[in-house]
């Protein structure tokens, strides 16, 4: 169940009622006329079951409340309302299953944003991950891997081509390649430093390193592990539940193939660093190309699920 929060013009108050009152999934609406102060107008409140959530604000959306006041959606974690299971058994799909798309794009874009946080998070993962190469421990490279950023700007790569937006593609791949140019680059300099300390020799950087040798050991299974990480990523983000987001982040090797990268660098090893980009490559394209095919699958099943409503309710066809 969701809450929507709607702040209208006086003048549209009207029109957003009638489409929250027509719609069978809308359990409770309420109205506070003359309470919104910016846009000058009235406050509606509603709640609604999770599957409707895109008819809803689609129609919403058509009525032009988005750019005259302001629409708000917020999840109901606790609920007890007899009309509210009505709307939920009534309405098709599972509240679970749905996809809420204004709320995946707006995720999209906040995990694409090129800021100090995500790049000191990249870079403090990518260091840990060098440090956990050079002493050969597994527990480090999984701290690095849950500790990158990075799937959020993987998975809007999916977002913006199932959904035609070109402006957070072009976002998402700005955000990743500065992102791993940035924390390469830091980790590179510091290994310089290790370097010159006499902290990290060739050996422990080129040497054998049976605990963390599938960093730099790209094969099918890199491919494969990233193909179904990023399908398993992709439906955390998109439904109603997310505990299975830190099983993604360590289940590909991004972020310790980045500090491979970087030691590599530091000590000329053009093995590492080839062997290493190759491995990174394979873990981006493989969620990527994962993360858009069931972002796509979801896309098609839940536009012929809407299709099927607006028969039943009477209303034209649109498309999501």
């Amino acid at each position: 169940m969701l809450h929507l929060r709607i702040l209208a013009p006086t003048d549209m108050t009207d029109d957003v009622i009638g489409v929250l009152e027509a719609d069978p999934g809308v359990s409770g609406l309420a109205v506070m006329r003359g309470s919104s102060l910016r846009p000058p107008g009235d406050i509606v409140f509603a709640e609604l079951a999770r599957e409707v959530a895109n008819d809803v604000i689609q129609q919403l959306r058509a009525l032009g409340v988005h750019q005259a006041g302001s629409i708000e959606l917020q999840p109901i974690d606790t609920w007890l309302s007899r009309r509210g299971f009505e709307a939920e058994i009534h309405s098709p799909g599972s509240s679970t299953d749905a996809v809420v798309w204004a709320n995946v794009a707006q995720r999209s874009y906040e995990e694409t944003e090129l800021n100090w946080t995500y790049l000191s998070f990249m870079t403090l993962a990518t260091v840990i991950a060098s440090i956990a190469i050079i002493i050969d421990s597994q527990i480090l490279v999984i701290g690095a891997m849950v500790l990158g950023p990075e799937f959020g700007a993987v998975a809007a790569l999916g977002v913006a081509l199932v959904r035609r937006r070109f402006a957070l593609l072009g976002l998402a791949v700005r955000t990743l390649v500065i992102g791993f140019g940035a924390a390469i680059a830091c980790t590179f300099l510091l290994a310089l430093v290790g370097r010159a300390l006499g902290w990290i020799t060739i050996e422990e950087v080129s040497g054998p390193r049976p605990g963390t040798a599938f960093i730099y050991s790209p094969d099918k299974w890199s491919f494969i592990v990233a193909v179904v990480a990023g399908a398993a990523g992709v439906l955390t983000l998109t439904s109603s539940k997310a505990s299975g987001l830190a099983g993604v982040f360590i289940s590909v090797t991004t972020v310790p193939a980045a500090g491979n990268i970087a030691l590599g660098l530091a000590f000329g090893a053009g093995d590492e660093v080839s062997a290493s980009t190759l491995q990174l490559v394979v873990n981006l394209l493989g969620m990527a190309v994962a993360g858009w095919a069931t972002l796509y699958f979801q896309h098609a099943v839940w536009s012929r699920v809407s299709v099927r409503r607006a028969k039943a309710m009477g209303r034209p066809r649109r498309m999501l």
